[in-house]
């Protein structure tokens, strides 16, 4: 009788255990980052409570107030950024957990430099009540959902003092850095982000220096977690997982 065939190997057990933890990780990373962002949030509206000052700026001086730039401005940041971001999410999960972190990372920068600041809106005819009229809790619980700045309610909550530095600039900027390891998506990464800023200064939504310091702050976190490239990878010759 002639030997049975020896059972093939499941080359895809391996895969499908590192697909698996790579889901876990994007999971955790998620949590995270949303951990994050509820602590800027609450710095934010703690920021909203305080007097601050309007400041001159060199840019905005120069620069129209676009009314229908401003009414879009969140669609428009939504359109560049999370196309993008899925994108990453399906090339490279690992990579897009690391970026989640980063960027929960800077969300905790963000909330310190905003208790450490005090700006008041750089178009104070514009910028309305805020969060006036609004218990601070309950406007914390408001401005959590993400779906609130699609409220209809001309009573809803909004924050007018969060400022230094640029969320809009620094997540979309961030972005663009993870996605630079592939050639592809640099072109629109990069045009999505100056199209957001763009947008960030026709709406007259912050001061020049708020757009500033998300470049620094943001690409300063970024060389940390990663390290910066040389002739390709990170350095010292290592690369971001897929």
């Amino acid at each position: 009788m002639a030997d049975a065939p020896a059972p093939t190997p499941r080359a895809d057990v391996p895969g499908l255990a590192g697909l698996r933890a790579a889901w876990r990780a994007v999971a955790a990373a998620l949590v995270f980052r949303g951990a994050c962002y509820a602590v800027m949030i609450a710095a934010a509206v703690w920021n909203e409570l305080r007097p601050a000052p309007t400041v001159p700026d060199l840019v905005l001086a120069h620069l129209p107030y676009v009314g229908w730039v401003a009414r879009t401005n969140y669609l428009v940041w939504l359109a560049a950024y999370l196309p993008l971001s899925l994108a990453l999410l399906a090339l490279a999960p690992r990579t897009f957990a690391r970026y989640t972190v980063t960027a929960g990372l800077v969300s905790l920068a963000r909330a310190a430099t905003l208790l450490l600041t005090g700006l008041g809106a750089p178009d104070p005819a514009r910028a309305g009540p805020g969060i006036a009229g609004h218990a601070p809790l309950a406007a914390f619980l408001e401005l959590l959902s993400p779906w609130q700045v699609f409220a209809k309610d001309a009573m809803a909550a909004y924050l007018t003092k969060d400022l230094f530095f640029s969320g809009h600039t620094a997540t979309t900027f961030l972005l663009a850095l993870y996605l630079w390891r592939f050639p592809r998506l640099r072109a629109p990464a990069l045009a999505a982000h100056l199209l957001v800023v763009a947008s960030v200064f026709l709406a007259h939504l912050h001061y020049a220096i708020d757009v500033a310091g998300a470049y620094a702050v943001a690409f300063s976190i970024y060389v940390l977690r990663e390290g910066w490239a040389r002739g390709g990878g990170r350095a010292g010759g290592a690369t971001i997982p897929p």
